[in-house]
């Protein structure tokens, strides 16, 4: 392929430098210089068959309806190097480790508030503070067993983390899936190069799940608690329940006894349930508990939970942490909790319920990146640089109702990768597109980071939104030694 005009070189490329691919990628370098035009197109529509036969799919919601679509997925990798990601891989161990001291602080002693690391109010006024969880000692001191960290690369090439995800963070089903269809267009390279394998993740998630149980010892009942078909990320809890060899179930088929123990409905009778994963959203868990009327949860599960009698991952509760506000303290917690310097850097952020902070963003709201502290999947979120004028004046009248649920942050201008253009598109075959990189972490006895996770990348051209949901797509990532 010839790269010689593919970008200006004023942003970080994850594949090409100067025109060619980086030096740094070894053997993958080198296969990329002899691929043809005829070669990407012909193997993208290998990936694209590829999909539709093995039925990958994600559901987007529009006009009221759920569509099943297709899984958006290009041909060229993103590829770290094994030296850079042995660097990022302990930057995220020690994000969850300190994430999960604050949750456990949070819901116990407050020490953090008391000695004013953390802000009093903002506990508060948080919208995911469970009180129902005060003073639960869940297994292991663990409330998030399983966080999907968002990373992004700025133009200098400096890695950071964008916000973290701890309340059901999905997408890990797609890692698995693009590299299964990489695998098949492109069988050459994983025979004759050190590509670090993703496949072990389902056998990792079973480990940490099963060592949560009550009944240490006795082989343990688990379950993928999910919400039902109509859910968005049903193909990833379908996926996962088959890959563990574990049960998928909704809220009707359990119940809880008189003896505050979780049972599977089962043609056989009533299965005692030990560790549930569940991928329901708290408020829905138990409507004994939160939303009274929520026909996705089962009666009694908080109960069971906060005996003993069950383990459920991640924790309710543990969203306290999933919050952009909070976000804005975890290097602040690093070195409280660790005493450590963190090692992966936060975005620069305003805190709007400050007033100085304030101030400065509703005068420089058309240079800055502004989100609501709680919402997930790119909603909610306003790009001043991309903005009408009518929606810059919304933005600063929500800000001013309510500046505790919205931080800001300066418009990153995130790294590209080489991506495939539309066949009916006029100009080059090999594009430069937005990318982010979200891995996923697990913590539990011990820790474990996926070798490297779901590249989602921006398909329009200049756009900065990498959600399926809001017309991005994803690349398989890999982990290389350079030296093969």
């Amino acid at each position: 392929m010839d790269f010689t005009d593919y970008a200006d070189g004023s942003l970080w490329d994850e594949l090409i430098l100067d025109g060619r691919p980086r030096p740094e990628l070894g053997g993958f370098a080198r296969f990329l210089d002899q691929l043809t035009e005829a070669d990407l197109r012909s193997r993208q529509e290998a990936a694209e068959v590829a999909i539709r036969a093995m039925g990958i799919t994600f559901t987007v919601y529009q006009e009221g309806a759920n569509i099943d679509r297709a899984w958006p997925f290009d041909l060229l990798p993103r590829v770290i190097s094994a030296q850079e990601w042995t660097a990022t891989s302990a930057g995220l161990v020690q994000r969850l480790r300190a994430l999960n001291h604050f949750i456990e602080d949070v819901y116990g002693d407050q020490k953090i508030v008391a000695d004013n690391v953390f802000p009093a109010d903002l506990l508060q006024d948080s919208a995911n503070f469970r009180p129902e969880c005060v003073g639960v000692k869940p297994p292991l001191d663990v409330w998030a067993h399983i966080c999907g960290s968002d990373l992004v690369r700025d133009a200098d090439g400096t890695l950071y983390v964008l916000e973290d995800n701890l309340r059901v963070p999905s997408g890990v089903s797609y890692m698995l899936e693009n590299r299964l269809v990489t695998k098949r267009v492109f069988p050459e390279l994983f025979r004759n190069l050190d590509i670090l394998p993703v496949d072990g993740y389902p056998q990792q998630l079973h480990a940490l799940l099963a060592s949560l149980s009550p009944r240490p010892g006795t082989e343990p009942t688990i379950v993928v608690l999910t919400p039902g078909v109509f859910n968005s990320a049903y193909f990833e809890h379908a996926l996962l329940a088959q890959q563990m060899g574990v049960e998928l179930a909704e809220g009707s088929d359990l119940e809880v006894g008189d003896d505050d123990t979780v049972y599977l409905r089962t043609i056989a009778g009533l299965e005692r349930v030990d560790v549930i994963y569940r991928r329901i959203d708290d408020l829905f868990l138990d409507p004994d508990v939160f939303h009274s009327e929520s026909a996705l949860g089962v009666a009694g599960l908080m109960r069971a939970w906060r005996n003993g009698r069950v383990a459920i991952a991640n924790a309710p509760g543990a969203g306290v942490a999933d919050d952009k506000v909070v976000y804005a303290f975890v290097p602040e917690m690093i070195r409280y909790y660790l005493g450590e310097d963190p090692i992966i850097r936060n975005v620069p952020t305003y805190l709007c319920y400050r007033d100085d902070d304030r101030r400065y963003v509703l005068d420089h709201l058309a240079e800055l990146v502004v989100k609501p502290a709680n919402e997930s999947g790119g909603y909610g979120v306003f790009v001043g640089p991309h903005a009408s004028a009518l929606e810059v004046e919304d933005c600063r009248r929500r800000l001013r109702a309510d500046p505790r649920n919205y931080v800001a942050q300066p418009v990153l201008q995130l790294s590209t990768a080489p991506t495939l253009t539309p066949v009916d598109q006029v100009g080059p075959v090999c594009a430069p597109r937005h990318v982010d990189l979200r891995p996923f972490v697990l913590q539990g006895e011990y820790s474990y980071v996926t070798a490297g996770g779901l590249t989602r990348v921006a398909l329009q051209e200049g756009s900065l939104v990498v959600n399926s949901s809001q017309g991005g797509g994803s690349k398989d990532t890999w982990i290389l030694d350079p030296n093969v």
